[in-house]
């Protein structure tokens, strides 16, 4: 029995936090593994909006590891995704948004059990009225984190 809770804590600890507010919009299988017996590596595309700024969506594809480890949340997920955001609506920029050259997190999903994220990071540039959104991992690669970047235009920039 103690072996049981052992077990059952540490799944739940291994298991990758979901980031708040976060939607699963369609994955697909990339390989099988272990002829089907266990989950598949799969590109998983998942939807957050941003917490400061209304109408703005972004979506993020990853690669999500399978089989064993992948289903009890042990294995390693490739720092390998994409990044796109869209204006869902008129797009105003609260005086509280974070500014400047660190701009601020959004958003981060967990991608190893420990020490390895996917964040979001959100800057403001003024003069061109675009918000630009920077998806990073934590884990360094060659010396260089993997990234993508996505724009959303506002203001008299925006399109009508």
């Amino acid at each position: 029995m103690k072996r049981q809770l052992v077990l059952a804590a540490l799944l739940l600890v291994a298991a990758p936090a979901a980031a708040d507010d976060t939607t699963r919009v369609g994955r697909v299988n990339t390989a099988i593994t272990n002829l089907g017996l266990t989950r598949s590596h799969q590109v998983v595309v998942e939807r957050f909006t941003d917490p400061e700024i209304p109408n703005v969506a972004c979506y993020v594809s990853q690669a999500r590891t399978g089989g064993l480890a992948g289903m009890v949340g042990v294995a390693e997920d490739p720092s390998r995704f994409s990044l796109s955001c869209t204006a869902t609506g008129p797009i105003a920029i609260p005086e509280g948004a974070r500014r400047g050259e660190r701009g601020e997190q959004i958003w981060e999903a967990s991608s190893s059990l420990f020490f390895k994220e996917t964040r979001v990071q959100r800057f403001v540039d003024e003069q061109a009225q675009v918000l630009v959104y920077l998806a990073w991992s934590t884990r360094l690669v060659d010396g260089s984190p993997h990234n993508a970047v996505a724009t959303v235009p506002y203001g008299t920039a925006a399109p009508r």
